[in-house]
């Protein structure tokens, strides 16, 4: 899941600690009624702007935290990384090919419909569809007729039949022995017979789910979205009567984010990473301090193709020229730790620490011996975009700073509200740089380096040129793609896991195809004064349902 509100770090040369000046972490609206068996209760947050709420393009954190609260898929993933059937009753295959799913009946979306086979099959064919421009249907790349799918040669989804209503079949192009972990993303959510194709606007903005919350309303573009719980969920129903959503401006959320906590206008909050400390030593003592590791990265998009960084090594300067450690020490106020490999250490099969070289310590010396031979010249201007309002102004700077230092580059900062950054990440003509995260949409490396690194990750729109999968940086190499292909045919998970190990070697290693920067620790402010039961789940987001009014 590309970051956005997941991935709101920063970094700078200098840290100015604003002073918090209100009460932090009100208890809101003592009148609230706690309703039966301790339900009750309206949970207030803020977010930016999502892409879409809708699972045929739900992609950032914004947009999946909605999702994931209004649909319910075969499987969720818990915080160590293990599945956890929902409607799965079970999840079988012989020869990783065929892929047998015995879903729990009985269950019904919010309009009274049936959850069952072909309802999990409508889904996976709308998000698949060419009509419907998504860029989370590479996740379904390996099924049987996809491409004839997805290029608009037919409606059906070839590889997917319903054997009986309650029985979902799947047939793949090619072995995959962890298919079962992708179908965890909110992109195979089932959907009623009223969601029709990707572009109904009227379902894209009050999605009719299945999951423990359902829309109250629609939408209301860049001001707010509203959940009611949804009493007639399936499974364990939430306990909060709503969630507030207000959505902020780009330009500050963050900081606003910070002083609403504060004022008691919300319940969940970030802060501007030059406030963590002041955060943390305000309200920590009051219980009110969240802080976790996560299973994901924060990096560089580097783009590929295109000058000045089209050569490895011109991207390994760029890498040895960053003091990752530096950095995470005086701006992140230790609350950052460097990362040297690109898959997390949560994935403990397949973590190796230093795989990345070059992000293991700052080394003037090589940096300058490879932009020499990259081609990189003192002077030569690299575009460095990020998304704004999120707090990534100061440690941008501080990492421009460092080039420009280090190199003598002239480093271009292009700052722009998250949904025109994804955008502008889709050219074919994108150069240099861009901030960005990745937070794990299933519990395998597959689903770090396949949709960030592979060939078939760029899943370029041939009208257009765009880069509609999240390979954004266009990185490629067959010798790497045939061992993804490789792992995934792999029954044997240690062998399986090998193979992913030498996957990441040759890409950050060899041709340094991102620039991996920091660990995922994350930080928020939670109003314990009101709400118990308090989580953030597996994809770095609140876990609505489990919050409980005290």
């Amino acid at each position: 899941m590309r970051g956005a509100k997941s991935a709101k770090w920063v970094a700078g040369a200098a840290i100015i600690a604003l002073a918090a000046t209100a009460c932090g972490g009100g208890d809101g609206d003592k009148k609230e009624s706690a309703g039966k068996g301790g339900n009750g209760g309206t949970f207030r947050l803020g977010i930016t702007e999502p892409v879409s709420i809708d699972p045929v393009n739900a992609q950032e954190s914004e947009g999946m935290l909605v999702a994931r609260a209004i649909f319910t898929q075969l499987y969720d993933v818990a915080t160590d990384g293990k599945l956890v059937p929902k409607l799965a009753e079970s999840g079988t295959s012989e020869d990783g090919k065929t892929w047998t799913f015995k879903i729990k009946a009985g269950t019904k979306f919010t309009n009274g419909e049936t959850v069952d086979a072909e309802s999990f099959i409508r889904g996976w064919t709308r998000v698949a569809a060419k009509a419907s421009a998504s860029d989370v249907s590479y996740h379904m790349a390996g099924i049987k007729g996809y491409d004839d799918l997805k290029g608009g040669k037919t409606d059906k989804f070839a590889g997917l039949s319903a054997p009986d209503a309650n029985t979902l079949k799947v047939e793949l192009t090619e072995v995959d022995f962890e298919f079962d972990k992708k179908t965890a993303h909110a992109a195979f959510s089932p959907v009623p017979k009223v969601a029709g194709a990707g572009d109904n606007k009227k379902y894209n903005d009050a999605p009719i789910g299945n999951g423990p919350f359902k829309m109250e309303g629609s939408w209301e573009h860049n001001k707010s979205i509203t959940l009611a719980r949804n009493d007639d969920y399936g499974l364990n129903k939430a306990k909060l009567d709503k969630v507030e959503i207000k959505i902020l401006n780009p330009a500050n959320s963050s900081q606003l984010e910070y002083t609403g906590f504060q004022s008691g206008q919300f319940d969940f909050a970030r802060m501007p990473t030059p406030q963590l400390s002041v955060a943390k030593a305000k309200y920590e003592p009051q219980g009110q301090w969240y802080a976790a590791e996560f299973s994901g990265i924060n990096y560089l998009v580097v783009f590929n193709e295109n000058k000045p960084l089209n050569n490895a090594d011109a991207r390994k300067a760029i890498s040895y020229a960053i003091d990752r450690e530096a950095i995470a020490k005086s701006v992140f106020q230790g609350m950052q730790k460097p990362a040297t490999a690109f898959l997390p250490p949560s994935f403990a099969d397949t973590y190796q620490a230093g795989v990345c070289t070059s992000c293991v310590k700052q080394d003037p010396a090589k940096a300058k011996e490879l932009a020499k031979k990259g081609g990189l010249k003192p002077g030569t201007t690299i575009n460095f975009g990020y998304n704004t309002g999120a707090g990534h102004e100061e440690w941008v700077q501080a990492v421009a700073a460092q080039l420009k230092e280090v190199l003598g580059l002239n480093v271009k900062l292009d700052g722009k509200p998250f949904k025109e950054a994804l955008a502008a990440q889709q050219e074919k003509k994108a150069n240099g740089l861009w901030r960005s995260a990745w937070t794990a949409d299933y519990p395998t490396a597959d689903n770090f380096l396949a949709p960030l690194l592979s060939t078939a990750g760029i899943g370029e729109d041939p009208s257009t040129g765009k880069a509609q999968g999240d390979n954004r940086g266009r990185y490629s190499n067959p010798e790497f793609d045939k061992l993804l292909d490789q792992a995934r045919s792999e029954k044997d998970a240690a062998k399986r896991a090998d193979l992913y190990k030498q996957a990441e070697k040759i890409a950050l290693d060899e041709d340094q195809g991102v620039l991996p920067l920091w660990q995922r620790s994350q930080y928020r402010l939670v109003n314990t004064k009101k709400f118990s039961n308090f989580k953030m789940n597996f994809f770095e987001d609140p876990d609505l349902a489990e919050i409980t009014l005290k």
